[in-house]
């Protein structure tokens, strides 16, 4: 078994879509944790921990060390959610006969990769890494009261976003608050000691992008879902409606950061950077004002994921801007204070 590092890169960007159980097999240890995981989605979680980053040295904060050791942990936390949600749904009946998640990238379970005791065996070690994290973390801010609030929350939403939450229509709320608010400011009140209300607001834009993935998702499959009782936010709700709360969730992206900068002025002119996105942002919007169509349109790769690829593709480019406008951002605080404050 050679080590694939073409694969590395590959499956840290894009899903990956296999059939051979031999080219499965031939993989090394680190490729088939990140297809498995579907680290691509999992990217997210580190732009979060770059945007907390960032912040937090833009308030003289920032410090190496715990910064990876936090970032690499709940990277792999995101990643243990994952195997767990696939053992959930594959142990419930969920993940069967075709359904949506076997269909848009690998499932080793339902392609008989390996076996439910493998990917018990792969959850216990990546939860026992990302655990690892946390207690650094406890350590680092000296067993600090928030930091262990915070510790609880994520461990809990780990474990039961995929049940009971993601039935109850709740998952899709708990994954804006995880993966906007509570991580960015997490992260943040790590590395400074200190809990930042301007921070919590900053975490809401990059929250709201990340759940519009997952609502899209969950718009794509709605059928599938009611028809299995997995009672998700569009099947709660509706699936037009789910479509307006999601065009309603991009805008207030937007909204939020234009916020940020007129009125307390976190932020710098500056991080209206992030409208360059508008094209992804539009696409996403014109394509959630209708129904998904019922065949993929000529050349769409990933077919039956749709509403969720535009919004992947929107959260991609937004994050892009994001991050850049807030290096930018505190570049200009920390090198030229007074063109900062003519700003």
């Amino acid at each position: 078994m050679n080590i694939n590092f073409a694969m590395w890169r590959k499956a840290s960007w894009q899903l990956i879509k296999m059939d051979d159980k031999k080219e499965w097999d031939a993989l090394d240890v680190v490729s088939k944790w990140l297809i498995a995981t579907r680290s691509a989605v999992a990217l997210v979680t580190v732009y979060s921990c770059v945007i907390a980053g960032i912040l937090a040295a833009r308030d003289g904060h920032f410090s190496w060390a715990p910064f990876l050791i936090i970032t690499l942990g709940l990277f792999t936390a995101h990643g243990t959610n994952n195997l767990l949600n696939d053992y959930t749904d594959f142990s419930r009946g969920v993940d069967t006969h075709n359904y949506f998640r076997t269909q848009y990238g690998v499932h080793p379970l339902v392609q008989k990769f390996w076996d439910k005791p493998t990917q018990l065996r792969w959850f216990i070690v990546s939860g026992a890494i990302a655990a690892l994290s946390g207690v650094y973390a406890l350590f680092y801010t000296d067993f600090n009261l928030t930091v262990i609030g915070l510790f609880a929350v994520g461990s809990i939403i780990l474990l039961a976003y995929t049940w009971p939450f993601k039935y109850w229509g709740l998952g899709e709320f708990a994954i804006f608050l995880i993966w906007g608010p509570i991580m960015i400011a997490g992260v943040y009140f790590v590395l400074s000691g200190v809990w930042n209300w301007n921070v919590v607001l900053a975490g809401i834009p990059f929250g709201l992008s990340v759940a519009s993935i997952n609502v899209g998702k969950h718009i794509d499959k709605h059928d599938e879902d009611k028809a299995k009782g997995v009672g998700t936010f569009p099947v709660r709700v509706g699936e037009a409606l789910a479509r307006r709360v999601n065009q309603i969730a991009i805008v207030l992206v937007y909204a939020f950061i234009t916020y940020l900068v007129f009125v307390p002025h976190y932020f710098t002119p500056v991080m209206l950077i992030v409208l360059l996105a508008y094209k992804d942002a539009w696409r996403a919007l014109v394509v959630l004002a209708a129904p998904k169509p019922k065949a993929p349109p000529k050349g769409w790769p990933v077919w039956p994921v749709w509403f969720s690829g535009f919004c992947f593709q929107h959260n991609r480019q937004f994050g892009g801007y994001l991050i850049l406008g807030l290096i930018v951002d505190a570049l200009l605080r920390a090198y030229l204070p007074m063109f900062w404050m003519l700003l």
